[in-house]
């Protein structure tokens, strides 16, 4: 019976490897319905049966670890003692009984994923016999049993738990021995994998990696002997070492690089090896740029990736090919062309320019076409990491590259455009003022080479870049000559759609199109009935498979020029466009998932809703179904080990994240564009239509908030954070309850996200959209849980924001420091003060929705936050420290005195600090102390006085960088005059303060100013008008320049204040006649505009 059940499992395994996928699929569902303890007996008589067929024996071992790796805990510990004890003597009787190779290495990855789930908690490894046998198989003369030994040692490098250090020169021994065996190049190979796993898994332990230097030569060696044998696994861990723990190369990177070198330039090796070498280095430039740019003799070798680039093959068909294929990722041009990008971005271009340029500029001049395609390419490539350096030399560059649009070769005519391209987006829009009239010209004559169109759609491709990027103001004078250029060739092109079916030119002319009429905006007005009439026939007519993408890119194009040239022009056509949507919209379920027409559709209907507004909102019921449907889909993931992770191709669509330990993430990356896409239109339509869009705020918060875990795609992650504060905008007018349900569901997920979320972009986004949403719901939105919760995360923000920046410090003193790394440290120190900033918005979104009743509460950051404002701390942190606690002040007064102790002082001193956006939030906290602070505060009001005119009157307190500070200053001396005139002689100051105004910088201080220019006119303030209201034309002078600079908005009752007081000098006659005199063209038409708003 046993032996019957045993034959039909056998069949099973065998059916689970069948190419038929009924039969696989219906095996899979059989083998899943076998309890886990019957499949693990099983399982281990199959892979002990030598009678068995190999590949089921086989099959047997990959499930088995699988099951082990996947479903330990289900099915493990239910076993007797006795079957654990079998498993584990079973699988070490195997290997050492098994005399197939394959079989033993499967049998091995059983026996370290066993043990790496028998390693507990404290580290104690509760199978010791697994030790011994590692220990009398690496000794043994038996050389399968030493492969063995190493191969469990490669996969759990971890397998000594807390032993490892009493183990320590053991393991080194171990590794050392089978290193320097000369008979078995095998065993060579293996320890050195096994070495280089054993040193990634302990990457953070700086004395183990110093200890285990010296067994660096003998891993290089090996990469170098299994190079030549065909075996790249040694290389590929040395670009492990490189990516995760760099400084174990310290000690012999000279020899690691010439190593690579080496391999990289022998053109024997296969191209995948000689790239994996080339990626060491370039790893290395991004995990330890400083370490590498002081080996400069070995760097000046890094050329060596230009000679790669050049190696591209003739083909007589690539001009007229009317497909784009994508990168042939696995050509040496392709490997060269990206490590070059990644090395000038790693290293920076003070090394990389001058260490290059002179080769570039060689190979432009070479007879041979593939060195100046090549030449051109490393200058599209280097543009970001060389970005400072070139901007210098951008005018010699591009003169040269232009030349190359008129190459006698099309492919290195199509670099030149790349290239052009490519400097039109890295370095606008400097790159736009400067060469548009060259670029323009060379590009419309580049597209007239109708001979090759992949040369003509790669140069409308690099208009698209130039155009994207480029001041509406410097494209008009062009538009003309650009309109008719691109007409004529899309009348030309779709003649040959009519006649040939092709169509590669047509795609690209039609996004130049889009892209030429969104800079231009209404200046396209003119040229819409050109277009409008082709671009409807593309789409009623282009409904072939082929021509889907076309088709999608037309559909982009009509509603980028009906957003360009708006409503009124477009209105006639945008019944009929709506049809054309509409009807593709209703093919939507007959579209294939993959169809290039379904994201275009999508921010097109999003541009129709801009367009057309409330209008839209009759054809949500036909949108929001497709539209849920793209934004829900869900990528294939999985939890791989390294086996399984070689089975599964990245062609397939698969990205793989290395987690260590032989395991990898992998995810489907296919529809998260569309997804993507299709988020961001949901967050368009909340904007846009507002209340209009309530029927779907369930569904779609449904949807957005669970993407806040979403961490496969950057862009969705941020789509719930802006759809958020706008979703709950929409449903406000279901009512107060509905509000509430909506936002419980929406604020846990927020407060955890921001205690998790380890990446800082992503962070201050989340914060950002936290501190929105509370401003949005108001007094009670949070519940004693979510303050705890959230208290303990602002809490350990702060610890962090301080941590950090003794962590930079420490980096300060670092034996490979140099301005680079200062510049990284820069930059890393403003993303922690741009956390700070958003610690700062949500406290103040939480003070002004709670007043002075959150106080307690705040007082668990109270001490941190006065450590920011510390006269040693930098400058930023003093000024967001301030901002802070410019809120307690602004509200939670006069509860906000009990704090006075920790801030005035610092507060008050910190008006003549040298920093400006110091001396700004400090004037503002003197303002607001003015205004809200009470009776308490009144002698501080009074010292700080003569300390904000000292700023006001100082030589360049108007220069730009100081201007904001100083208006922040003008404005607290008006408020201590309105709100606390005890502590001012107010008729002394008052013709100084009016003769500081207007306030041009700060908005919001310039409306409080005008505020009280008001009341001071109303109440007939003799020393603000004048004997004879003689002040008047000044004062109107003021008012049209704070109009004139959109100071004053005029919706708001301080504009229709000022509308009044103008107008009661309209009616007397010779008053008006003498203020309109003093004032200049602008001024009159602002005065003008005032009064026709308000």
């Amino acid at each position: 019976m046993a032996n019957r059940m045993q034959q039909q499992f056998y069949l099973l395994l065998g059916n689970l490897m069948s190419p038929d996928n009924n039969v696989r699929k219906q095996s899979e569902e059989t083998y899943d319905a076998i309890p886990g303890s019957t499949k693990i007996t099983f399982l281990l008589q199959a892979i002990r049966d030598a009678s068995a067929a190999e590949d089921v024996r086989q099959m047997a071992a990959v499930l088995l670890r699988r099951l082990l790796s996947s479903a330990f805990e289900e099915v493990y510990p239910g076993l007797t003692i006795d079957v654990q004890m079998a498993i584990k003597t079973e699988l070490l009787a195997s290997i050492q009984m098994d005399s197939s190779s394959s079989i033993r290495k499967k049998v091995c990855d059983v026996a370290a994923e066993l043990a790496r789930n028998l390693l507990d908690d404290d580290g104690n490894n509760q199978w010791p016999e697994i030790l011994k046998f590692l220990f009398e198989s690496v000794n043994s003369q038996n050389v399968a049993l030493r492969e063995a030994a190493l191969h469990i040692f490669w996969n759990f490098p971890g397998i000594f738990g807390n032993q490892q250090q009493h183990y320590m020169e053991v393991i080194k021994r171990m590794l050392v021995q089978c290193m320097q065996d000369q008979e078995n190049p095998q065993i060579r190979t293996l320890a050195a994998r096994a070495t280089a796993s054993f040193i990634l898994s302990n990457e953070s332990n700086t004395a183990l990696l110093k200890h285990f230097s010296d067994l660096l030569p003998g891993i290089l060696q090996a990469v170098n002997e299994s190079c030549y044998q065909g075996d790249d696994a040694v290389l590929k861990s040395l670009v492990e070492i490189a990516d995760t723990a760099p400084k174990y190369l310290r000690p012999n990177l000279e020899a690691t690089l010439q190593l690579c070198l080496k391999l990289c330039a022998d053109t024997n090796l296969t191209n995948m090896q000689r790239q994996l070498a080339l990626e060491v280095i370039v790893t290395l430039s991004e995990t330890a740029a400083a370490m590498l740019r002081k080996h400069t003799a070995i760097v000046a070798q890094i050329p060596q990736m230009l000679s790669m680039m050049v190696d591209l093959e003739e083909d007589e068909d690539w001009a007229l090919a009317d497909e784009l294929e994508d990168d042939d990722f696995d050509s040496n041009a392709v490997a060269g062309e990206s490590a070059l990008d990644r090395i000038a971005c790693g290293l920076g271009g003070k090394i990389v320019l001058p260490m290059i340029k002179q080769h570039i500029m060689q190979m432009l001049q070479n007879s041979d076409w593939r060195y100046r395609h090549a030449g051109l390419m490393a200058l599209s490539a280097i543009g970001e990491g060389c970005h400072q350096q070139m901007e210098t030399i951008l005018n010699e560059i591009v003169s040269f590259v232009l030349l190359f649009c008129q190459d006698p070769h099309p492919r290195v005519r199509y670099a030149a455009c790349n290239a052009i391209g490519q400097m039109a987006t890295d370095f606008a829009p400097t790159f736009q003022k400067k060469f548009h009239d060259k670029v323009i010209s060379a590009l419309l004559q580049t597209m007239e080479d109708q001979s090759n169109p992949r040369v003509q759609a790669h140069a409308a491709a690099a208009l698209i870049n130039f155009t994207e990027d480029c001041p509406k103001a410097l494209l008009i004078p062009y538009l003309d000559n650009l309109v008719q250029h691109l007409h004529v060739i899309m009348v030309a092109k779709l003649q040959e759609l009519i006649q040939k079916g092709t169509k590669l030119v047509l795609e690209q002319v039609v996004t130049s199109i889009a892209s030429v009429a969104d800079t231009a905006e209404e200046k396209f007005v003119p040229y819409y009935d050109l277009f409008m009439p082709s671009l409807k026939h593309i789409v009623e007519n282009a409904v072939q498979k082929e021509l889907r993408l076309l088709r999608g890119k037309t559909i982009e194009c009509i509603s980028l020029i009906g957003l360009a040239v708006g409503k009124e022009k477009f209105i006639p056509d945008a019944s009929a466009v709506m049809q054309l949507l509409l009807k593709t919209q209703t093919d939507f379920n007959d579209l294939e998932d993959d169809d290039p027409q379904i994201s275009y559709m999508i921010s097109a209907w999003a541009r129709m809703c801009k367009i057309l507004g409330k209008e839209f909102q009759q054809y949500l019921p036909v949108v929001m179904g497709p539209l849920m449907k793209t934004a829900s889909i869900k990528p294939e993931v999985a939890l791989l080990d390294t086996q399984d992770m070689e089975n599964m191709s990245e062609d397939d669509g698969w990205e793989f994240v290395n987690l260590g330990d032989q395991q990898s993430f992998g995810i489907k990356t296919a529809g998260l564009e569309e997804k993507a896409t299709a988020c961001q239109m949901l967050v368009c339509y909340a904007k846009e239509l507002k209340e209009g869009f309530v029927e779907y705020t369930e569904q779609v918060v449904k949807l957005m908030v669970p993407l806040l875990k979403f961490y496969f795609h950057d862009d969705i992650l941020y789509m719930p954070l802006q759809s958020m504060p706008l979703l709950l905008e929409c449903a406000r007018v279901r009512g107060p309850e509905y509000l509430t349900q909506m936002w419980h569901f929406m604020c846990d997920a927020l407060i955890k996200a921001i205690g998790t979320e380890p990446d800082s972009d992503v962070l201050s986004e989340i914060m950002h959209s936290f501190a929105k949403c509370i401003e949005l719901m108001g007094d009670g939105c949070l519940n004693n849980e979510h303050f705890e919760e959230l208290g303990g995360i602002l809490k350990g923000k702060l610890e962090e924001h301080f941590k950090n920046q003794e962590l930079r410090q420490a980096k300060r003193q670092d034996e490979d420091y140099d301005e680079q790394v200062e510049e990284t440290l820069q930059d890393e120190d403003e993303n922690d003060v741009y956390i700070l900033t958003k610690v700062s918005d949500i406290l103040h979104a939480v003070f002004s929705s709670y007043k002075e009743k959150i106080l307690p509460w705040f007082e668990q950051l109270l001490q941190l936050i006065v450590n920011l404002i510390c006269p040693h701390r930098p400058w930023a942190d003093r000024q967001w420290g301030l901002c802070i606690f410019d809120d307690v002040i602004e509200h939670c007064s006069p509860s906000s005195f009990k704090y006075a102790e920790y801030f005035l002082r610092p507060m008050i001193q910190s008006l003549c600090d040298t920093s400006p956006e110091v001396r700004q939030a400090a004037a503002y906290g003197i303002g607001v102390m003015a205004q809200f602070g009470g009776e308490n505060y009144r002698p501080f009001c009074t010292e700080a006085i003569p300390l904000l005119i000292s700023v006001i009157q100082a030589a360049d307190s108007r220069a730009k960088e100081n201007v904001n500070a100083t208006e922040n200053c003008i404005s607290a001396v008006g408020k201590i005059m309105r709100y606390r005139p005890e502590c001012i002689n107010v008729n002394e100051v008052l013709p100084h303060w009016v003769s500081w105004l207007p306030l041009n910088e700060d908005k919001e201080e310039a409306v409080h100013t005008f505020n009280y220019l008001c009341d001071l006119i109303e109440s007939n303030n003799p020393v603000v008008l004048g004997p004879d209201n003689t002040n008047l034309p000044k004062i109107f002078v003021i008012i049209a320049e704070g109009v004139a600079n959109e100071s004053i908005k005029s919706d708001d009752d301080c504009s229709k204040r000022l509308a009044n007081v103008i107008r009661q000098v309209q009616v007397s006659g010779g008053l008006w006649t003498q203020c309109v005199s003093a004032l200049n063209e602008i001024h009159q038409k602002a005065i003008q505009d005032l009064l026709n708003a308000a």
